[in-house]
């Protein structure tokens, strides 16, 4: 395959955990809304600056003052996801005029090119719906999965050796794809107490308000949809649904932190995959203390951030791994 479009994939993997740790900036400094409308800011390509931009903005938007630390946050974000769908339209590009690439990969880029788009809507509608939670985290998950596609054509248009892996990385293949799994809900589980502003519900640990299990309302609290036309900014949950949402979050971390490490234990026999195993374990590690400190330090923004990049990583090392016991193409 064409060197080119390696080069290019490696550079729009790249780009793409930029935009998902940069999304969870904008997000946890409450800057979701710092454009109220879209794709533009306050009505300008850039946003406002000069005073009378920021007096006009303010006249258009009375039930959303200028903030400019948070209209620029927010602007940088949309210019960086912009420049990785032009990326994608131009790895999709190169992949169908290379004779080299088989259908697969072609197949993949196509899928890639409507699951961008899609997330560039979803970008919309977390701005025009007021961070509905459900969109929130419907828009992390389409960041992710368009990382992960990136991702995989990047390890595909890489030579890759013609040494078939050996019985045991084929084995443990399914127990990775079920480790891929796990993660993936466990993110999803993130996401939405992030989107519910549940992340602090409970502010002591291990215990929540000094209890082992708390009074929480998992029924309200795991409601999908809800009404269209509400600012969501800051959530609309009561507290005993934050604490529903905050501890399926915890006990979801202790599962994940079990069958990730048993994973990396397991990994350290193969020989192919012990580097892995052991990137995987202290991923996990750092992961797990990560979520902890968020709670014990009362979600410092730096630590927040991180917690995120790290649940980036851990898929990016799995999908690697995965990548390593798949069979080889001549």
């Amino acid at each position: 395959m064409n060197p080119t479009i390696y080069k290019l994939a490696r550079l729009a993997a790249i780009i793409a955990f930029c935009v998902i740790v940069l999304g969870a900036w904008v997000r946890l400094s409450h800057a979701g809304l710092g454009c109220p409308d879209w794709p533009g800011c306050y009505g300008q390509l850039t946003w406002p600056d000069a005073t009378h931009e920021i007096a006009s903005a303010n006249e258009a938007f009375p039930e959303r003052p200028f903030e400019s630390t948070k209209a620029w946050r927010e602007m940088v974000h949309r210019y960086l996801a912009g420049t990785l769908m032009l990326l994608v339209f131009a790895l999709t590009w190169l992949v169908w005029r290379d004779p080299n690439a088989n259908r697969n990969v072609k197949a993949l880029t196509a899928v890639l090119v409507i699951l961008i788009i899609f997330q560039a809507l979803l970008g919309m509608w977390t701005v025009t719906l007021k961070l509905k939670p459900i969109i929130v985290m419907a828009h992390l998950l389409g960041g992710l999965t368009s990382f992960s596609m990136i991702l995989w054509l990047m390890f595909s248009s890489r030579r890759r050796a013609t040494s078939e892996p050996d019985r045991k990385s084929r084995k443990i293949r399914p127990t990775i794809i079920a480790a891929i799994t796990v993660l993936v809900m466990q993110i999803a589980l993130g996401g939405w107490t992030s989107a519910n502003y549940a992340a602090l519900a409970c502010p002591d640990v291990p215990k929540c308000t000094g209890q082992w299990w708390p009074e929480a309302n998992f029924r309200e609290g795991f409601i999908l949809w809800r009404e269209v036309g509400v600012n969501y900014e800051g959530g609309i949950l009561d507290q005993r649904s934050r604490i529903a949402v905050h501890m399926a979050h915890r006990i979801g971390a202790v599962v994940t932190l079990i069958i990730l490490l048993t994973l990396a234990f397991r990994l350290f026999k193969i020989p192919r995959l012990q580097t892995g195993g052991r990137l995987l374990m202290t991923l996990v590690l750092a992961q797990f203390t990560l979520g902890v400190l968020n709670v014990a330090l009362f979600l410092p923004l730096a630590n927040a951030v991180a917690h995120n990049a790290g649940a980036v990583l851990l898929l990016a090392t799995l999908l690697w791994l995965l990548n390593k016991t798949n069979r080889p193409e001549y």
